[in-house]
């Protein structure tokens, strides 16, 4: 249950476009899922060990 507080509050505005918000709850999401993350770091790690390809490898083997 949340606590109620008392004393004085200002509001403020941030104003930002849909798009920027949904990339951040897209975002957000992402960092929350323990699932997700680790395979990031996975691929953090295969990169560091050389393991990754170029774009242009990549682009060449699909026909890009």
């Amino acid at each position: 249950m949340q606590k109620l507080m008392h004393g004085e509050h200002k509001t403020q505005w941030v104003t930002i476009s849909l798009d920027e918000y949904e990339s951040m709850k897209s975002t957000i999401d992402i960092l929350s899922s323990p699932k997700a993350m680790k395979k990031i770091m996975q691929g953090e790690k295969e990169l560091a060990e050389g393991k990754g390809k170029s774009l242009e490898t990549v682009k060449k083997e699909f026909g890009i």
